[in-house]
């Protein structure tokens, strides 16, 4: 359904009805036919390379080509792939133990499955959910972002040119669409996007009683250890900073450096900012801001910092100039230790900013990672086991890679999620099979004595007691 068509609450539950209608006709499906769904959405990805990158390019005012090549197809294309590969083994009994009978789990498919996916990966993040959701035999709806408008009307073209609007739907449109579509009455939803935005999404739900996975974010945390090898891990966190130029929920967003490593931190991201970026301006590979909005967001999150008289670098290689550029790049600009109040420090960055925060001890650092909302991911550098395992255990985070950053997101075996205000649930291999499918409880017991069926006779009486002791 196109955004020219603008649908309503109406017309969008006609699609989900159409779909459940289907669903509950055709009944359960072999893993043969879900294989080959997602055969199909391999062939999209395959056929419309050069068409994702063009659109995404395009909305995004300029993207590096060979950065949207690796996350928008390459990537989705692996997950589709190991998904397929993968399917039929997750698909069987799970057998449970119980002294008396037989227990098992079948996991079976909820129904109809809406997805919400976000403009800073709109191919991969709704292609990376339709693997799950497909894999789990259901019937899936996707309402991406509208601030990627080329793109999503080109994934529109393209389900339409495979699926049938009864087996995968993509619905286009703005806010008001976005509100409808999530206030469906879906067997499960999954939303990727702001926290701002998920509250709204989960109230919806709510009226329905729909089961929802959320994808938040966060402020997601880095710590350099003085056990670190120092150089290797600001190039690392730099480079994952600069991916997208900071637009990644998992994006390192502020970075604790020892206080007496600071100085040796900014001048060792500059000398590795330039090798990856000897100019910024009309580098294409450089990505630009999304649009206009962000990039004020992001200009005013520097002004008010300015204005509070925190010390801004700018890590601008060639020096160049921004204020006349057809895009909305940004140069990158490191923070120094700006306070706890300034939005900089308050808001998810999603963007190439970066803040260092110095540090004395890892104590002090856990009790301020401890004192803020849970982050969808942490990253740890650092070679000390000890002080490793005092991190993970006294921190919760969504996920953590150790001496990288990201990195574990693209782990199709590990669970992918939040926790509270980074989100809840989980997606990715078979935990995105689990999240949309019903784990149905199946049990079959043996003829023996009923403990809660009258008569109590003597003998009943006798195994009861039996059973209460320590």
């Amino acid at each position: 359904m196109s955004m020219n068509d603008n649908p309503n609450g109406v017309q969008i539950r006609a699609i989900l009805d159409k779909q459940r209608a289907a669903f509950l006709e055709a009944g359960p499906s072999c893993a043969e036919q879900r294989i080959e769904l997602i055969d199909r959405a391999i062939g999209l990805l395959v056929d419309h390379e050069q068409e994702i990158i063009e659109a995404v390019t395009r909305d995004f005012g300029h993207r590096s080509k060979d950065f949207t090549r690796v996350s928008e197809v390459l990537s989705p294309l692996m997950t589709l792939k190991q998904t397929k590969a993968r399917l039929a083994e997750w698909m069987k009994p799970e057998t449970r133990h119980t002294d008396r009978g037989e227990a098992w789990v079948e996991y079976q498919p909820l129904g109809v499955i809406g997805i919400v996916s976000p403009w800073n990966f709109p191919v991969n993040l709704a292609f990376s959910a339709l693997a799950g959701a497909l894999a789990a035999g259901n019937r899936v709806m996707i309402k991406p972002s509208e601030f990627t408008p080329r793109t999503s009307e080109l994934m529109a073209r393209m389900f339409a040119s495979v699926f049938a609007e009864e087996e995968v739907a993509l619905i286009t449109g703005g806010p008001q669409v976005g509100q409808a579509f999530c206030s469906q009455p879906f067997d499960h939803l999954l939303f990727t996007g702001a926290t701002s935005v998920g509250k709204h999404v989960m109230r919806a739900a709510a009226e329905n009683l729909v089961p929802v996975t959320l994808e938040l974010g966060g402020k997601s945390p880095t710590i350099v250890s003085r056990s670190a090898d120092f150089k290797a891990a600001v190039t690392k966190v730099i480079t994952g900073k600069m991916h997208n130029s900071g637009q990644i929920c998992l994006a390192p967003d502020y970075v604790f450096v020892p206080e007496e490593k600071v100085e040796e931190f900014i001048a060792t991201a500059k000398v590795v900012l330039a090798g990856y970026f000897p100019n910024l301006k009309d580098n294409p590979d450089y990505t630009s801001v999304i649009n206009a909005r962000h990039f004020e967001r992001l200009q005013g999150y520097l002004a008010e910092a300015r204005e509070a008289g925190v010390e801004l670098i700018e890590l601008n290689p060639a020096g160049e100039d921004f204020t006349d550029q057809p895009h909305h790049k940004i140069a990158p600009t490191l923070l120094r230790n700006p306070g706890d109040h300034l939005k900089v420090m308050q808001d998810e960055i999603f963007g190439p900013l970066l803040p260092i925060k110095s540090y004395q001890t890892i104590a002090e650092v856990v009790a301020y990672i401890n004192a803020h909302p849970r982050p969808l991911g942490l990253y740890y550098f650092g070679t000390d086991a000890d002080e490793e395992a005092y991190v993970l255990s006294r921190t919760t985070s969504g996920g953590v890679t150790l001496n990288e950053v990201i990195k574990h997101v693209g782990v199709e075996n590990l669970p992918f999620g939040g926790v509270g205000p980074s989100g809840m649930g989980a997606y990715h291999g078979m935990d995105g099979f689990k999240t949309f499918s019903h784990a149905k409880a199946v049990y079959r017991p043996v003829e023996g004595p009923d403990l809660m069926r009258p008569p109590y006779v003597e003998q009943v009486r006798q195994i009861v007691s039996s059973l209460i002791s320590r």
